[in-house]
């Protein structure tokens, strides 16, 4: 039975979502083609590829995607050969991405699954890769719990991947306060910090952490919706040269502070 703490969480999490996903509940399509050439070709420049690409070979895989939301991810992880499962407590997120995946003819290698993490029946190393895209930063309150719940549904020689926004730099933090950009944000989330990348590497082992954004944070300006395979021929060169300039420059080890998205992984560590 949980406490009354982690269900007023769920429950703010869940409307919070449910309420993102009926706004684009009509908008069910097919996953591009393009999206998914573009994500199997092994691309690193940019954080959702790297994050792919540290996954390697899906095909035969099982894949818990944790946080699913509205499917979009675990479509792609499907369409590159995985079988999926794919979690999330928005019971709204979780309809429209079975609606999604059904569009797209995955229905098939996708289970979603409408729950809380901390209540889901998943069998203990039970997947070949645990992964998830921005969704650890969700869940601060419980970060020790969740990562070592999350390390015990992983099979031994399995992994654990994650692409997250950080925050390492409390200056440029302040600064990001001071433009005018709107995002979308739960109540209590926020970047994680130093003091989270140490309680993840409790969990995680061997962790490997590569970080982006920093330039990068200008692509919202350039991709109208952020929508990179529809974008005009002039827009793309100019995305992918403020990446590779993030790639090189965010290499570095003091500057590496600068990036706003960090992709970490590793193998599990068992309590």
């Amino acid at each position: 039975m949980a406490n009354g703490g982690a269900a007023e969480r769920w429950r703010e999490e869940a409307e919070f979502f449910d309420g993102l996903a009926a706004q684009r509940a009509n908008a069910v399509a097919p996953l591009d083609r393009r999206v998914i050439e573009r994500y199997r070709g092994g691309g690193r420049l940019f954080p959702k590829e790297y994050y792919f690409s540290v996954m390697g070979d899906l095909r035969g895989k099982s894949v818990l995607d944790v946080g699913c939301g509205e499917g979009a991810d675990a479509l792609l992880l499907a369409a590159l050969g995985a079988r999926v499962t794919a979690i999330d407590v928005s019971p709204k997120a979780i309809e429209l991405g079975r609606n999604r995946a059904r569009a797209t003819g995955l229905d098939d290698s996708i289970d979603f699954v409408c729950s809380p993490l901390e209540t889901a029946r998943l069998r203990r190393g039970s997947f070949d890769i645990v992964c998830g895209d921005n969704v650890l930063h969700h869940m601060l309150p419980v970060l020790d719990e969740t990562m070592k719940l999350l390390a015990s549904w992983t099979k031994d020689d399995g992994r654990l991947v994650f692409m997250e926004p950080t925050n390492l730099n409390p200056t440029l933090r302040r600064i990001r306060f001071l433009v005018p950009v709107h995002t979308e944000t739960t109540p209590g989330e926020r970047p994680l910090e130093a003091n989270d990348f140490r309680i993840i590497s409790q969990h995680v082992g061997g962790l490997q952490k590569r970080h982006f954004t920093c330039l990068g944070r200008l692509t919202r300006f350039i991709l109208p919706n952020m929508d990179y395979e529809n974008a005009s021929f002039g827009r793309r060169p100019l995305v992918d040269l403020l990446c590779a300039l993030d790639y090189a420059l965010l290499s570095l080890p003091k500057v590496e502070t600068l990036g706003g998205m960090t992709v970490i992984h590793g193998i599990p560590v068992r309590g």
